[in-house]
């Protein structure tokens, strides 16, 4: 009962990709790519959100750490600090939500110094055999990134993460809490070009994060994928005039994570080197499994994994293009100081269909600055329709500013 828990727990991580999914044929079937952690691809930030979740190449703010934190030393403010909350799948379930705070310190004019920390909880969970005790099952991870410039215009960064997952209930001898490291490498350049008469700034970013070890759940006897992820973007922003700009970005976004073989993989490898017919090892899904741990998926080392998710996925290069989701989103400022912003995502139906409209606002002053984004599902029955995000971010120049003024005062 207590291993049931668990899967549940995955399964609720996991029902975006599903709830929506409707019947298909072998040939163009659900085949979404699948790893630990699920709550490190989760967007924390209420500003990406209302862009439809693009982040890569869009102008520095305080929340670049989890999109490219190569972006910190084009920040204008020397220091900030985010928080950032989103309530999770309300449609499936209440009590999980994402809590989020990051920062970032200029060391000087060329480099700087960025954190985040990250607490996923899944609420209060109660035994299927005895409802009475309960557990709350959560993810963590707490992250270090160090960023300079190399030029007027690109800049690099590295950054070190560890990352906790504890889905299980204490008592539970065969699962146990799991704990990985990883590594983020970005990039970023931000240039001037000339459009009609306009100097405007364009730039693009590249991320590639969650580099790092698996994540076991079972004393290591097997292990689970980090969700390793290669991030690119482009942005565009065109001042109008004096007080209104707008903002064009777009993201492609592709897991780095072997795609899972699938069943029919796994009787066409058995026909051809065991014999017999397709339907001696259709439904079996113990030996299934064990294929999977023995030589199908699990022995994959991560670098390997890298790798091999480029050229992996059973129906070739048209599958491996439906695992790259886009993003687009337009931000309206006024005067730097009222945002309005929209956006789109798109994940092909047959890896998860997680598609959706995006709006939100945001209002900057030059102590804080707040701003929400919500999530308009496309897809039927999507859970993840009506999420609203929320952030609060600190300018420590502003408050140092105001902080002064009062002293002189």
């Amino acid at each position: 009962m207590k291993r049931i828990l668990f899967i549940l727990s995955f399964i609720i991580l996991h029902a975006a990709s599903f709830l929506s999914m409707k019947a298909q044929d072998v040939k163009n079937q659900l085949n979404p790519i699948y790893h630990g952690v699920q709550s490190l691809a989760i967007a924390p930030d209420a500003r990406s959100a209302g862009l439809g979740d693009v982040g890569a190449a869009t102008d520095p703010d305080v929340n670049s750490q989890y999109w490219n934190p190569a972006k910190y030393p084009f920040c204008i403010s020397r220091a900030g600090v985010a928080l950032n909350y989103t309530p999770w799948l309300r449609q499936i379930v209440e009590g999980i939500d994402l809590a989020n705070i990051t920062g970032y310190y200029r060391l000087g004019d060329y480099d700087a110094l960025s954190s985040s920390l990250r607490y996923f909880s899944l609420g209060e969970v109660g035994l299927m055999d005895d409802e009475s005790i309960t557990f709350r099952p959560y993810e963590m991870s707490v992250d270090l990134a160090y960023s300079r410039m190399l030029s007027e215009t690109f800049s690099a960064a590295v950054a070190l993460r560890y990352i906790y997952s504890d889905l299980a209930y204490k008592g539970d001898d065969e699962i146990s809490p799991g704990s990985a490291f990883a590594a983020d490498i970005a990039l970023y350049h931000n240039g001037y070009i000339n459009l009609g008469g306009h100097e405007s700034q364009l730039g693009w970013g590249l991320n590639v994060n969650n580099i790092g070890s698996k994540i076991s759940y079972d004393s290591g006897n097997t292990s689970e994928f980090l969700p390793t992820n290669l991030r690119f973007g482009l942005s565009l922003l065109v001042p109008f005039d004096e007080y209104n700009t707008l903002t064009i970005a777009a993201d492609a976004n592709k897991l780095l994570v072997p795609t899972r073989p699938t069943m029919e993989q796994y009787v066409q490898h058995m026909v051809e080197t065991e014999g017999g017919e397709a339907k001696d090892y259709e439904q079996n899904y113990s030996d299934y499994r064990t294929w999977l741990e023995g030589e199908g998926y699990y022995n994959v080392s991560p670098v390997s994994g890298i790798f091999k998710s480029f050229h992996d996925a059973p129906n070739g290069f048209k599958e491996e293009m439906q695992e790259i989701q886009w993003s687009a989103g337009l931000e309206y400022a006024y005067n730097n100081q009222f945002f309005l912003r929209a956006g789109y995502h798109y994940e092909h139906p047959n890896k998860g269909n997680r598609t959706y409209f995006t709006v939100g606002a945001g209002f900057k002053m030059n102590v804080f600055s707040l701003d929400a984004g919500y999530v308009i599902s496309t897809a039927q029955s999507n859970p993840l329709d009506q999420t609203l995000r929320f952030s609060l971010a600190f300018d420590m120049d502003g408050i140092s500013d105001l902080l002064g003024k009062r002293r002189r005062r």
